[in-house]
């Protein structure tokens, strides 16, 4: 196959995804927004409630969505790979029945609201920028070497989370009242798209080498972060180098590049689309 096939492939799997999500919403919540998951339930019919702790909430859902990820794939002709290990990129990996070169890396990436930011979320974390980035033959924490995969996917749920208030302590419930319990989080929205769209110039979280994401959700959801104006080739570049190249500041002082303003003005791009990302991040 030439790239323009590949293109094409890539593109008709975003395209089948898109349409896929846009039902996801009625599979996880009922009628007031909701999520229809209460707790836990034992085999004497006691059910658990969960707390809003993030971790807690996102690996649920993924199980929760993984059933109908499976009857996906097989609709438009795929199987899916789960990560071998809890540590693994990427949580899926949807390869194509008739041709097994073809993969696409699938990241399931939660994330909540910032009530005190309206339109705002708290952002996503889209996978290491570490060894199998960086070496991209590497099969280290990686289900598949990194080049092995035609494209690289978030698919991102953003929720409201319920005030801690209304939800009250944690507390055991009899499962004959499992409509009267009130879900951690609601609202849901649901996307996919190709990681770099929605990428930030920033770290993911904290000393990790996580790649972080944009927040502000009309832009996460028409795909516009730091490096869609400048294209893929840029965010590879950009996190390739990530904290590796040092300057000479205008005081004379060395230090490491940590934004894309500084890093395009080192490799001498355009950083025109980049003031103009910003200029709407602020707005």
């Amino acid at each position: 196959m030439n790239l323009e096939q590949y293109d094409d492939i890539k593109k008709e799997f975003l395209r089948l995804f898109r349409d896929f999500v846009g039902d996801l919403n009625q599979y996880v919540s009922v009628s007031d927004g909701q999520w229809t998951i209460k707790g836990f339930i034992d085999i004497y019919k006691n059910v658990y409630t969960i707390s809003s702790d993030t971790k807690v909430i996102s690996k649920i859902l993924e199980i929760h969505l993984f059933p109908k990820l499976v009857e996906f794939a097989q609709k438009v002709g795929y199987y899916v790979v789960p990560d071998d290990h809890q540590n693994y990129y990427p949580d899926l990996t949807f390869v194509l029945n008739k041709d097994e070169n073809i993969k696409f890396a699938v990241d399931l990436k939660t994330t909540y609201r910032l009530i005190e930011y309206p339109g705002f979320c708290n952002g996503f974390t889209l996978g290491s920028h570490g060894e199998y980035f960086t070496e991209r033959q590497s099969k280290k924490n990686i289900q598949f070497p990194y080049n092995a995969y035609l494209g690289h996917f978030c698919l991102g749920i953003i929720y409201s989370r319920v005030d801690k208030d209304d939800l009250g302590e944690t507390k055991v419930s009899d499962v004959d009242h499992l409509q009267s319990i009130m879900s951690v989080i609601k609202d849901f929205q649901f996307f996919i798209e190709e990681k770099w769209k929605i990428a930030s110039d920033q770290s993911g979280s904290g000393n990790t080498a996580n790649i972080g994401s944009i927040q502000k959700i009309d832009d996460i959801l028409a795909g516009q972060g730091v490096f869609s104006e400048l294209g893929e080739d840029w965010f590879d570049d950009y996190w390739m180098n990530y904290d590796k190249i040092s300057i000479i500041d205008d005081e004379g002082k060395t230090r490491k590049i940590k934004s894309i303003n500084e890093f395009v003005k080192y490799r001498k791009g355009d950083v025109s689309s980049i003031v103009k990302r910003a200029r709407r991040r602020k707005s």
